[in-house]
């Protein structure tokens, strides 16, 4: 039962301070397997007046989604992406994921001001206390997306196309003897990590944003676009 699960698992269920309820942050996790990791990392960071977004691999068993489920169920700032992915390593389904959260996440009730993406096998070293001083400090109404001019020896990564194939039952992205198109709107291409903090204000950006749109398009056959689609963003003048 839901009064089990929260006082068994110890979940904060009031803000530890009038800072932190006053600044809210919402969290993107993507998981496919391992229950425990997810229910210890999520506990970890679980603040009441914080939101929570929950991508399931479409791949993943369905004993584990309806375990998530059924935690999930016992939290009003928790739900699990309306729209799923079968997510492939360094595809663009992985991107897609984090986009489909960011979605339903704009679209809540909760007035969130940065939003920060997780995988199932992340765990925090910082309370949410001094992840939100750490944001309000230097990186006041700023991302945090770091990187850098494509490498060369990144760039066959955007320069042909790859696909996600099921290579004997495994599914992997390979890549196609087609080469692609320069980027759209002769965007510079940066190189950095797929994981971020952004501003509430930079993720509708990138949803509404004509730019944004067509580099996501131009993005779909690239390898591991979510390591060059935040960050090059991040780096368009204004």
């Amino acid at each position: 039962s839901c009064p089990t699960v929260l006082k068994s698992l110890h979940f904060i269920t009031s803000p530890l301070s009038a800072e932190e309820g006053n600044f809210s942050l919402a969290y993107i996790i993507t998981i496919h397997k391992e229950l425990e990791m997810f229910v210890k990392l999520l506990r970890a960071i679980y603040m009441p007046q914080n939101i929570y977004c929950i991508h399931i691999d479409e791949k993943s068993p369905r004993d584990y989604k309806t375990a998530v489920q059924n935690i999930v169920n016992c939290f009003e700032n928790i739900f699990i992406s309306s729209k799923t992915e079968r997510v492939v390593y360094a595809g663009f389904s992985r991107l897609q994921a984090d986009i489909n959260c960011m979605r339903d996440l704009v679209n809540s009730k909760v007035q969130w001001n940065y939003v920060i993406n997780l995988c199932g096998q992340d765990y925090p070293i910082k309370t949410n206390k001094e992840i939100i001083q750490y944001m309000k400090s230097k990186w006041n109404g700023k991302n945090i997306t770091p990187g850098i001019v494509q490498p060369l020896h990144m760039r066959h990564r955007t320069q042909v196309s790859y696909r996600e194939h099921a290579h004997s039952g495994v599914p992997k992205v390979l890549p196609e003897k087609t080469r692609k198109a320069k980027p759209p709107h002769n965007l510079t291409i940066y190189f950095g990590s797929a994981y971020y903090i952004l501003t509430k204000e930079f993720v509708e950006f990138t949803l509404t944003d004509a730019r944004a749109k067509d580099l996501l398009e131009w993005s779909r056959d690239t390898y591991s676009p979510d390591e060059h689609y935040w960050v090059t963003l991040n780096r368009l003048p204004g």
